[in-house]
C-alpha cells in the first residue's frame, strides 16, 4: 500500500504541476498543426496507449529523458504514442496536448482513488505540493505576465491591422545621374526619384491581386542619344501618384496558372527573362538595355498570360497584350490597336543554376496609338534612332525572336547573355522592311565583398538596323558597356554606383553616363 500511495502521490504532484502550467495560459501554438492529440490511457483519436517505452521507435536508451518517459509509460500510464509508433519528443507542445496530458493523468488519479484501500495523501504530501507551488511562484508569475503581454499585443495587431487580405509594400529610388556626349557641349546632371506603393491582395492564399501606385521624375540624362541613354527605372516627369499596374494572377490547376491585367501588364510578367541579378526594374541594371533582352519589349499594357509547367524544369508560356486596350476609338482597343502575341519555352535546372528560354512575338504597332510626333519605338525604344520610327510614321508589323540564358558557375560568379532578331515591315507597304539585331553578355558577381551585394559588368549591342529596304540602315552599330556595384547596407537599403559608355551612339560619337542610385524597400 505504501508503494501504491507513493505512486498516487507522484501522479497527484504531476497533475498539479501540469494544471499550474495550463492555468498560467500556455501560449497556443498558432502556427502549428491544429490536431488533437489524446495522449491518454486509451490513446483516443487514433493514438494507442503504450505499455513499454520500447514501443516508441524514436526514443532511445541514450536519450536524456529516457528514464522519465519509462517511468511515465510503465508505472503511471500517462503517455501514449502516435499511430506510427513515435513519440516526437522534439516538437513543441500545444495547448491541446497539454489538455490531453492533464486529462490522462487525472484519469489515472481517479483510477487509483477508486481502487485504493488506504489514505492516498498525507499531510507531508500536501506540504510538499505547497512547497513546490511556493518555489515556482516567481517563474509562474513571469510566464503569466509574458503570456498576458503577448495576448494584448496580438489583440492590438488584430484590431489595427491594415487588412486581413492585403499587404502593403513599397520602394523608393533616389537617383543622381549625369551624362555627356562627345562633340556636344550639353552636359546634364539631374536628381530624380521613383516611388512605388504596392498593395498585394490574396483571397485564397494562392492568388494575388497587385495594385501599384507610382510617382516618377527620373529622366534620361542624355536625350541626344535617343533610346540608348534610358535608365531602367526612369520614364517620368510628374511627382503626382498614378495607377501604373493592376493585375491578378491565379492558379488554374496544379501546373497551370494565369495572369490578367487591366493596366501596366508587360511581357516579363508572363515570360522569364533569364537575366539574373541585372533584371529588376530598378534594382538590377542601371540601363533599360541592360535590364532584359529588348525583344521582350513589345506593345503591352493590358491583356492576359498563361504559364504551364510541363515538368519541374520546363514550362511553356503564352500571352496576348494590347497597347491601348481601354480606348474604344477606331484603331484602338483590345484587338484593333497595337498588340503583341507571344510564346516562350523555358528551362530551369533543378539546382536553379542554369536557365534558358526561347521567345517569339508577333507584334503590331498602330500609328493611331502614337499621336502627334510620338515615335513608335521598336523593342521599347531602347535602340538607335533608325529603330524608333523606321517607316516615317506608318504602322509597323514585326516578328521577333529572342534567346536568353543564364548560368551560375559558382556561388560567387555567373554569366548571362541574350540574342535578339527582329524583322519589321511597313504595314501598308510590304516592300518596305528591315532587319534589326541585338545581343549582350554579362558577368555577375553575387555577394561581392558583402552578402546581399553584387557586382556586374556587361557588354553588348543595343538594337540596330543591320539591313533595310525603304528604311534607314545603321552604318555603325552601337556598343554598350556597363559596370555597377550594388552595395547592400542592409535588407532594406542599398547604394549602387555605376557607369555606362555607349560607343557609336550618334554619328560615331561616344556617350558616357554616371549614376548613383539609392534604393529603399519597405
Amino acid at each position: 500500500m505504501a508503494m501504491q500511495r507513493m505512486g498516487t502521490n507522484r501522479a497527484i504532484a504531476s497533475a498539479a504541476l501540469v494544471s499550474a502550467a495550463l492555468a498560467v495560459g500556455a501560449a497556443p501554438a498558432i502556427a502549428q498543426e491544429m490536431e488533437f492529440l489524446a495522449i491518454g490511457s486509451d490513446g483516443g483519436d487514433g493514438l494507442e496507449q503504450v505499455t513499454s517505452v520500447s514501443q516508441l521507435s524514436d526514443v532511445q536508451p541514450t536519450d536524456w529523458a529516457f528514464q522519465a518517459l519509462q517511468s511515465l509509460v510503465e508505472r503511471y500510464g500517462c503517455i501514449a504514442g502516435y499511430p506510427d509508433g513515435t513519440f516526437r519528443g522534439n516538437r513543441a507542445l500545444t495547448r491541446y496536448e497539454f489538455a490531453a496530458g492533464l486529462n490522462a493523468c487525472l484519469a489515472k488519479v481517479e483510477e487509483l482513488i477508486s481502487t485504493a484501500s488506504a489514505d492516498l495523501a498525507t499531510k507531508a504530501d500536501l506540504q510538499t505540493l505547497q512547497r513546490l507551488q511556493e518555489e515556482f511562484a516567481a517563474e509562474l508569475a513571469t510566464l503569466r505576465g509574458r503570456v498576458d503581454a503577448l495576448e494584448a499585443r496580438a489583440s492590438e495587431l488584430e484590431a489595427n491591422q491594415f487588412s486581413t487580405t492585403t499587404k502593403l509594400e513599397g520602394n523608393v529610388i533616389f537617383s543622381l545621374h549625369g551624362g555627356t556626349l562627345e562633340g556636344s557641349d550639353r552636359e546634364q546632371i539631374a536628381f530624380g526619384q521613383r516611388t512605388r506603393l504596392l498593395f498585394n491582395t490574396s483571397f485564397s492564399g494562392e492568388d494575388l491581386l497587385v495594385t501599384r501606385l507610382e510617382s516618377n521624375t527620373v529622366q534620361s540624362p542624355l536625350s541626344d542619344v535617343t533610346g540608348l541613354g534610358g535608365l531602367s527605372y526612369g520614364d517620368g516627369e510628374d511627382t503626382s501618384f498614378g495607377l501604373t499596374f493592376l493585375g491578378y494572377s491565379f492558379p488554374l490547376g496544379d501546373r497551370l496558372s494565369a495572369i490578367v491585367g487591366a493596366t501596366g501588364l508587360d511581357i516579363d510578367d508572363t515570360h522569364p527573362v533569364h537575366n539574373n541579378f541585372l533584371y529588376g526594374d530598378g534594382s538590377g541594371a542601371l540601363s533599360a538595355f541592360g535590364d532584359r533582352n529588348p525583344v521582350l519589349r513589345q506593345p503591352a499594357d493590358a491583356g492576359f498570360g498563361l504559364m504551364w509547367d510541363l515538368s519541374d524544369t520546363v514550362n511553356v508560356n503564352v500571352g496576348y497584350y494590347a497597347g491601348n486596350a481601354a480606348s474604344p476609338n477606331l484603331g484602338n482597343g483590345l484587338f484593333n490597336g497595337s498588340y503583341s502575341a507571344n510564346v516562350s519555352v523555358n528551362y530551369t535546372s533543378s539546382s536553379g543554376r542554369l536557365g534558358a528560354g526561347l521567345f517569339y512575338s508577333h507584334s503590331y504597332y498602330s500609328r493611331k496609338d502614337f499621336g502627334g510626333d510620338e515615335e513608335i519605338g521598336l523593342m521599347g525604344g531602347v535602340g538607335t534612332s533608325a529603330t524608333l520610327d523606321p517607316f516615317g510614321g506608318r504602322s509597323v508589323i514585326s516578328d521577333n525572336v529572342g534567346f536568353q540564358a543564364n548560368y551560375l558557375i559558382s556561388d560567387r560568379f555567373g554569366i548571362n547573355g541574350w540574342f535578339g532578331y527582329t524583322h519589321a515591315r511597313n504595314a501598308s507597304d510590304r516592300d518596305q522592311h528591315l532587319d534589326a539585331t541585338t545581343w549582350a553578355v554579362a558577368l555577375t558577381f553575387p555577394d561581392l565583398f558583402k552578402e546581399g551585394s553584387f557586382g556586374a559588368l556587361m557588354v553588348g549591342q543595343p538594337p540596330a538596323v543591320v539591313d533595310a529596304r525603304g528604311a534607314r540602315e545603321d552604318d555603325e552599330r552601337p556598343f554598350h558597356v556597363e559596370a555597377l556595384y550594388r552595395f547592400a547596407l542592409n535588407d532594406n537599403v542599398s547604394i549602387t554606383p555605376g557607369a555606362i559608355a555607349v560607343f557609336n551612339a550618334e554619328e560615331d560619337e561616344t556617350a558616357v553616363i554616371g549614376v548613383l542610385r539609392t534604393e529603399f524597400a519597405f
